[in-house]
């Protein structure tokens, strides 16, 4: 059964035991009332979040602040969409070799790959279907 109150509405409940009883939702607004922030209280600001170091090479530039800026924590982009925002074409290497893209620790971070560990992803190629899953580090 429906009852109006100030809110425009309340409830009729019954409990398992039979008991019935009027909810007009007094109960939270009470509750919202006690726990509210008081309206003389001051925002905290937040400083913000360091940037990280730019060293990418010119050419990889773009790339990077493409990645960078995408919200999304996973991104695919082909080999085309790659050359496109790096102007040029990708070295043979690129299209044959995987470790060209994850390259070896024991050498130590490419210039190439900065572009995508700057912005805190790891690339994952898929060499037969021309494409790069970058994802966002854990």
């Amino acid at each position: 059964m429906f009852h109006t109150n100030a809110l425009g509405w309340s409830v009729q409940l019954e409990t398992p035991s039979g008991l019935k009883a009027d909810y007009d939702g007094s109960v939270m607004i009470d509750w919202f009332k006690r726990f509210r922030p008081a309206a003389h209280a001051q925002a905290v600001p937040v400083p913000a979040a360091p940037k990280r170091p730019r060293r990418v090479d010119g050419k990889y530039l773009l790339l990077n602040e493409y990645l960078e800026n995408r919200f999304a924590n996973t991104v695919i982009l082909t080999f085309g969409q790659i050359e496109s925002l790096v102007g040029s074409e990708l070295p043979e290497v690129a299209r044959t070799d995987v470790t060209w893209w994850t390259g070896d620790p024991s050498v130590g971070e490419s210039r190439h790959a900065q572009a995508w560990t700057l912005a805190g992803m790891t690339a994952k190629p898929n060499l037969y279907a021309k494409n790069v899953l970058f994802e966002r580090a854990a």
